[in-house]
């Protein structure tokens, strides 16, 4: 090395760094920021971040927020004017978790008192019990994922079965831990259905190579295809894990977005307690959920939580010691999950407006669901399965030859160069089907449905002006 060469450099840096690949936050985020910049009007759509394309916070839970931000508020003989006494109750109770307010460490898995709420959720949802010291609250769903996988991970040759597509906080985790992604592909043919045929194919050619497959993650509501896994789908994956001995990794941090009534959201914990023996009590499982999604859509507080079941105790002591590396989770993250698990109950001054607020938000992304699967279908040359659930639509572009030669020639993948030409053309940050895995031939586009639902008509607007004039020119 040179006396005045840098140390850390992109060659002597973990290479693991450089494998991972993040799609969502990628070359088409940073050239919609560099347009904005310059004073581009600009539609983020590229990531399910509800509250930057302007939904309004929930009420309940920031009036409670903020009175644990700023006890002294309390004190003063003019707040109950201005706070209903169910807001100020909860604040006093959820600052009776703690050790000193929210501004003192917790413990490493959160509040006790928090953790005891989401146990509580949980067995009121599923109809069993949940033991509150099985469930871990974490800075977003995203932190328990990548512990889990760290500890599920030890080298290139452990392998974790993944739907594609995927959500890219999967495939850059294993990545970056030196992992292998086992790939399973979901049936677009099918409303991008599950097929054990495919799962079952994937996982043996896996172990042909020499992989030890330890692990099936699933993503229900799905990201980014919005499929919702039927009852029968759900068994299925249990059974599999169970007969193969896989841990399973259950995302269902879209559980209360379902925009149809023929596939409710069920757990993977209440399906597997419900089959019985052997699998209520052998299935390994883990489950995760966030604030950043359903009707609180609270992303920037980094609240969620994982439930461990049927995991062996020495993995949770292990579990427990990471967890304490960092701590704990943050304490606003924490008592909005709190917060979402446990809402107004019916007879609190806050229930009507909660309420109120939760079933007029569903219902308009219900419609906003229909209103963008329906416009991609209106297109040339796009086809789109119905957005059953989560917060996206997941169209295909079949894209003509002439549009394929001019990405290659431009050094880009079809995909990333059908969206690097919508994003300048109309302002609309999609992200390219690639970030997410598909079948090698077919191009997709990641949307969410989140822009207002008097904007998301306009928005359609410009992605038929702009596909149908693209599909022309490369015709």
């Amino acid at each position: 090395m040179a006396p005045n060469e840098k140390v850390l450099r992109t060659d002597s840096m973990n290479q693991n760094v450089l494998k991972t690949v993040y799609a969502v936050r990628g070359e088409l985020y940073l050239r919609a920021s560099q347009l904005q910049a310059e004073g581009k009007e600009i539609i983020f759509t590229n990531v399910g971040n509800p509250h930057s394309l302007g939904q309004k916070p929930m009420t309940f839970p920031r009036l409670v927020l903020a009175l644990a931000e700023a006890p002294f508020l309390m004190e003063n003989p003019e707040t109950a004017k201005l706070f209903p006494e169910d807001a100020i109750a909860r604040a006093k109770k959820y600052l009776s978790f703690t050790t000193g307010g929210i501004g003192a460490y917790s413990d490493s898995r959160g509040l006790a008192g928090i953790r005891k709420e989401v146990a509580e959720f949980i067995a009121k949802r599923d109809g069993f019990p949940a033991d509150p010291d099985s469930i871990y609250l974490t800075d977003g769903a995203s932190k328990g994922v990548e512990r889990m996988l760290s500890v599920l991970i030890r080298s290139d040759k452990d392998g974790i079965l993944c739907p594609i597509p995927q959500y890219p906080l999967y495939s850059a985790s294993i990545a970056l831990l030196g992992g292998t992604l086992v790939p399973y592909y979901l049936d677009e043919s099918q409303g991008w259905g599950l097929d054990m045929k495919e799962l079952k194919k994937s996982c043996e050619d896996a172990r042909q190579k020499g992989i030890e497959v330890r692990c099936l993650v699933f993503i229900n509501p799905g990201n980014p295809t919005g499929n919702c896994l039927s009852e029968d789908n759900l068994k299925e994956l249990v059974k599999f894990c169970v007969d193969e001995r896989l841990v399973l990794l259950a995302d269902e941090v879209y559980q209360e977005n379902v925009y149809q009534d023929e596939r409710p959201f069920l757990s993977a914990k209440k399906v597997a307690m419900s089959m019985g023996e052997p699998y209520s009590s052998s299935l390994e499982l883990v489950s995760f959920h966030t604030v950043s999604k359903g009707t609180f859509g609270e992303c920037g507080q980094r609240g969620g939580y994982m439930e461990i079941f049927n995991i062996d105790d020495g993995v949770a002591q292990e579990l427990y010691k990471l967890s304490s590396i960092s701590l704990c989770p943050n304490l606003c993250g924490q008592l909005m999950v709190g917060l979402m698990v446990n809402p107004p109950a019916p007879g609190d001054a806050s229930y009507e407006q909660f309420t109120e607020e939760r079933s007029s938000r569903l219902a308009s992304l219900r419609r906003r669901a229909h209103t963008v699967t329906e416009g991609f279908n209106s297109c040339k040359n796009v086809t789109c399965n119905f957005t059953e659930g989560a917060m996206y639509s997941f169209p295909r572009i079949d894209l003509p030859e002439k549009a394929l030669a001019a990405a290659k020639e431009a050094g880009k993948a079809p995909d990333v160069f059908y969206c690097l030409r919508l994003l300048e053309v109309t302002g609309i940050t999609a992200v390219p089907g690639s970030g997410f895995g598909q079948k090698e031939g077919t191009f997709h586009l990641r949307t969410t449905i989140l822009p207002s639902e008097e904007k998301i008509p306009e928005m359609m607007a410009k992605f038929k002006e702009f596909n149908d004039a693209f599909m022309a020119e490369y015709a």
